[in-house]
């Protein structure tokens, strides 16, 4: 058998790869393994399979895609730990280069091999490679290097399952599930009993997950304060006591609901809890950093690692650590959807199921919420790493946005026609040019894409030959621009495809319709989008902020909403300042009190009370905010639009043709 097949079949035997993966089928080619190792994550995972927790899966990038860094990084992860864990000489180690590039694949499998003859790979009674004499065909391997730049992977989820899989475990799956479980109840047939079998899980748990809440904070919270300083106690239990204030009311509503009122008010409890729920969005932030305080704590005090014990022992008998509890949380926040879905699927009544389809939609908006604040924080690991390994670089890369890829290019400038090879390194707004040097980079320039436009050149498209496919990317105010070349035509429609993208959102097609003004912004408040209210997702540059009017909206939405209310400035000052006597503007009667709080992200607030007549001066049905001035005093200001209704004794009927919404 191949020396290839040999390694394929013992990485086979490791389960990393699964039994049936391509490389076994006879049509199979030494390339088909070096593309399936190539971004060094089954690597990561193989070292965690011969031993585990080898790796923290925290510290390696599972889905580094177009990023070559990452790549890198989690190659070099794996020969470090290769060396410090396992035992294999740095001599018998391939170079991160000799994989990602395929420059020397034979060296890598030479690596695997000796990986496989060390002793913790011997007693964990996986058979090493290779078992067989094989012809190490040197020819084979030669035009890989091609190989890998001409193709690019396939879509391989099922491959990466069982990592991900662990990477749930780590976040605390399991332990949410042994908290969750209930006892098993004999199953029923009859549709109604299937609902009310939803309706009861619901509600246990609801109850279970409250009770970890409190124990959380009864027997480790409460005890440990006379240990940890109270900055320790911040980071260490985020806002958990802001968490149990709401699940125990969360919890006594619906058990009222299901036990009381045949959950027909189900479906509002979840509505009107959404934005109490919101505030998962900073636990979810700051958890991570919490059980790293945790860990720290714990192996420079001996004392406090010992009053966790005793603290864990109180509260489940030892079963879990302060450290299981503190992800469940997380768990538990993405699971009323799914409780949802099913109650959804079981309910037959149709304004009972309507009902409970909108606060299905309310808890995957607020599930989809925080697997985006959980994605940017990964995303605020990769531009740190970014930031540490980019040498001259004297500004921060979050303000650049999210990472859209790195790698290398040729550049040539339209000055001086040179040509240069660089990395770069392509985010949200900008592109930062390198040198490589060793493991690091050297920042040469930053081109800010605010100015620049992309164009095609398919002209320079030359079969055959390398780093002959490029694009420009113009300056668009004359200064100097660039050609971008690169290794293949894949690797060209690749980065063509996310300039583009990166082009398309900060100056979106619909930025600038109905008057408006929008720019992709950074939302410092949790906000909703003003056309579809869903909420603007992320930690940064979750959507776009018309910097006339001041509403929030998704790329998406830009082109749904009605005219800008500050189409002129100008205009508008004067108005305000001096209206006509009879302005036929709407108005409107007060009938909640608003005094400010919370505060509108479109303008300074207008404190009303009910019974107030307003004078409407801008007014979008899309938008949550309005502007109007108080009869009574003249003051001007944005108030909520639901804390107002149309004013029924207006002398004549007001003339609103003219009004935007």
């Amino acid at each position: 058998m191949e020396y290839w097949r040999q390694c394929a079949m013992w990485l086979i035997s490791c389960n990393v790869l699964p039994a049936n993966h391509r490389v076994t089928a006879d049509s199979a080619q030494v390339f088909d393994l070096a593309q399936t190792l190539r971004d060094g994550v089954l690597l990561c995972q193989l070292l965690n399979n011969l031993k585990p927790h080898t790796i923290n899966l925290k510290e390696i990038n599972l889905r580094p895609q177009m990023s070559q860094f990452l790549c890198l990084k989690n190659i070099r992860t794996f020969l470090m730990s290769c060396c410090d864990v396992f035992g294999v000489k740095k001599s018998d180690l391939f170079e991160a280069f000799d994989l990602f590039d395929v420059r020397d694949f034979g060296k890598v499998m030479d690596t695997l091999s000796k990986l496989s003859h060390t002793s913790i790979a011997l007693q964990g009674g996986f058979k090493p490679f290779p078992t067989e004499e094989s012809l190490k065909d040197e020819d084979i391997y030669n035009n890989l290097k091609d190989l890998i730049d001409e193709n690019a992977p396939e879509d391989e989820d099922d491959l990466y399952a069982a990592v991900y899989q662990l990477e749930e475990d780590d976040a605390g799956g399991e332990i949410y599930e042994d908290l969750m479980r209930t006892e098993q109840q004999p199953p029923l047939q009859a549709e109604v009993d299937v609902r009310s079998c939803c309706l009861t899980e619901i509600k246990q748990t609801e109850e279970r997950y409250t009770e970890t809440l409190e124990s959380i904070e009864k027997y480790f919270l409460n005890p440990l304060k006379k240990f940890f300083s109270a900055a320790e106690i911040d980071k260490v239990f985020v806002n958990i006591p802001d968490l149990v204030k709401v699940h125990k009311s969360l919890m006594v509503d619906l058990q009222d609901s299901i036990l009381n009122k045949n959950a027909l008010n189900l479906y509002q409890i979840f509505i009107n809890y959404k934005d109490k729920l919101l505030i998962y969005g900073i636990y979810c932030s700051r958890v991570e950093i919490a059980i790293a305080v945790l860990d720290l704590i714990c192996k420079e005090k001996e004392d406090v690692r010992l009053k966790l014990e005793e603290c864990s022992k109180r509260a489940n008998n030892g079963k879990f650590t302060l450290r299981d509890l503190l992800v469940v949380p997380m768990q538990r926040v993405l699971k009323y959807h799914l409780l949802l879905q099913e109650l959804v699927k079981h309910t037959h009544d149709a304004a009972d199921k309507t009902n409970l389809k909108i606060a299905l939609d309310a808890m995957k908006d607020l599930a989809q919420y925080v697997n985006e604040v959980k994605r940017d924080n990964e995303t605020l690991r990769e531009i740190d790493q970014y930031q540490r390994s980019i040498e001259n670089l004297n500004q921060p890369l979050i303000s650049f946005g999210r990472p859209k890829g790195d790698g290398e290019v040729r550049m040539v400038s339209s000055v001086d026609k040179r040509k240069q090879d660089r990395h770069i390194f392509l985010f949200d707004v900008a592109v930062i040019v390198c040198k490589r040097r060793g493991y690091n980079y050297e920042m040469n320039d930053i081109l800010d894409l605010n100015y620049f436009k992309i164009t095609n050149n398919p002209t320079s498209d030359r079969e055959g030959k390398k780093w002959c496919y490029g694009f420009y990317v113009t300056h668009q105010q004359g200064h100097t621009g660039f050609e971008l070349f690169f290794k293949t035509r894949e690797l060209k429609k690749k980065w063509l495809d996310q300039f583009e993208m990166a082009i398309s959102n900060i100056r979106p097609e619909k930025a600038n319709h109905n008057s408006h003004q929008f720019k992709m912004h950074t939302f410092e408040r949790i906000t909703s989008c003003s056309f579809c209210h869903l909420l603007l997702r992320g930690i940064f540059n979750q959507g776009y902020l018309c910097l006339k009017c001041g509403l929030g909206a998704h790329k998406e939405c830009l082109g749904r909403l009605g005219l800008c209310g500050r189409t002129d400035p100008a205009k508008s000052k004067s108005k305000e300042s001096t209206p006509p006597a009879n302005s036929g503007l709407p108005r409107m009667v007060v009938i909640r009190d608003y005094s400010g709080i919370p505060c509108p992200h479109c303008g300074p607030p207008l404190s009303i009370h009910a019974g107030d007549v307003i004078e409407l001066m801008f007014a979008d049905l899309h938008s949550s905010w309005w502007q109007g001035k108080i009869l009574a005093t003249s003051k001007i200001g944005f108030f909520p639009s639901d804390a107002v209704r149309p004013c029924p004794c207006v002398p004549k009927p007001a003339d609103y043709s003219a009004q935007p919404w």
